[in-house]
């Protein structure tokens, strides 16, 4: 049996090159507002929406954040959690090596703070991400 491709996992970040004066929380923030788009943009797949409906609920209501999705969702992001559109859409973008979104991500919130993982897990902060996410996957469609 295949193994499942993994996109991310939080604690790839806290246990790794992660700053000392953060809460292991801000580990979730990055791929938090991706899954919060997708999410948003029904590309999750069936069984976790059904799964976490509720939860789900709660984020398009802006109860609960992304980065906190992420975390109720277990801290794994992986090809199991997503629809065919929704994989593809991610390995073409989301890749933490060859990706944009990492590019994205730094020059639209990592600028002015000390690191990557500085960025405030707030509704402004996922707004102007969500945004680019969702211009780069129509251009993305354009393509496909």
């Amino acid at each position: 049996m295949p193994s499942l491709e993994i996109y991310d996992k939080a604690k790839y970040h806290y246990e790794g090159e992660f700053p000392d004066d953060l809460l292991d929380a801000q580990a979730f923030v990055h791929t938090g507002f991706f899954l919060g788009w997708l999410a948003e943009n029904d590309l999750l797949a069936a069984d976790i929406a059904q799964e976490f409906s509720s939860q789900i609920a709660a984020f398009k209501e802006k109860h609960l954040s992304g980065p906190r999705l992420y975390e109720v969702m277990g801290g794994v992001f992986d090809e199991s959690m997503l629809t065919d559109e929704g994989n593809l859409f991610t390995k073409a973008y989301f890749d933490l090596e060859t990706g944009q979104y990492v590019g994205d991500y730094q020059q639209l919130l990592v600028s002015d703070r000390p690191s990557f993982y500085h960025v405030e897990d707030d509704w402004a902060n996922y707004a102007t991400i969500s945004a680019c996410i969702t211009r780069r996957y129509l251009a993305w469609r354009l393509d496909a």
